[in-house]
This record gives C-alpha cells, structure tokens and sequence, in this order.
C-alpha cells in the first residue's frame, strides 16, 4: 500500500531554463514561480516535477548544487495526517529532518525524512490543504 507518489523535486539552477526543457517532454506548462524565503528557494512545477531554485548562495539547495550538481533532489509521498505520520515514523525510528509539519509549496504542510533512514534518498511527506 503505502504512500502515493506526489512529485518529485529537482534541484536546479535556474527554474526558467529548466522549464524550457521538460515542458515538451512532460506536456505540460511550468507553474508560476513560488517565492518560498523560509526554505530559501523559489519552485515551479511542470507536471509532477517540482523545479528547485536557490535564492542565495547560502541555501541548502544551492549547497546541493554544488556537491553534485543539477539533478533529483527528493521524493515526495502524499499523506492525509501529516503529524500523525510523522510520529509512526519517529515511533518506528525513522530519523525525521521535520518532527513537526512546516508550510511548504502550494500552501501545503510538509516534512522531511533523512535520507539515513530511506537508502539514501530525502524523502517529503505532503499533507494538502490547511
């Protein structure tokens, strides 16, 4: 059963160039660009691609840039609870980045998993709506 997929997120250095290429290949047209200072990247969606753009050089993002450059920067799994889930997973010993739900894109609540505890990939967890 699980969690259904929600999108994934690249991380890039620029949303505008990075749109231009996958939006013949996802069909789809980019979303506006979404200004979020608290995680301090900018986003879009073409699809379900969530591009990533740093908004200084200082963001976590652009740290990930430049260690490995463009490319898949995490999973994201919808849940309808996002606090409940998040303590099944600190109960199960899972080594949460976000043990309480933050805002994320969209207007969504979100939280991070270290990738310790997921073979090696960030895994977001994203409650919809308020």
């Amino acid at each position: 059963n699980g969690f259904p997929l929600d999108h994934v997120g690249v991380a890039v250095a620029s949303i505008r160039e990075s749109a231009a290429t996958l939006e013949p290949i996802m069909g789809a047209i980019c979303s506006s660009v979404e200004e979020l200072p608290g995680h301090d990247v900018n986003v879009a969606f073409v699809g379900s691609i969530e591009l990533i753009e740093p908004r200084s050089s200082a963001s976590p993002v652009a740290r990930f840039l430049a260690r490995r450059g463009p490319g898949i920067h995490h999973v994201a799994y919808r849940v309808s609870d996002l606090r409940a889930t998040l303590q099944d997973l600190n109960t199960r010993g899972f080594q949460l980045i976000d043990e309480e739900p933050r805002p994320g894109a969209r207007g969504h609540l979100v939280a991070f998993i270290h990738p310790k505890s997921t073979a090696g990939t960030l895994i977001e967890l994203v409650q919809h709506g308020p």
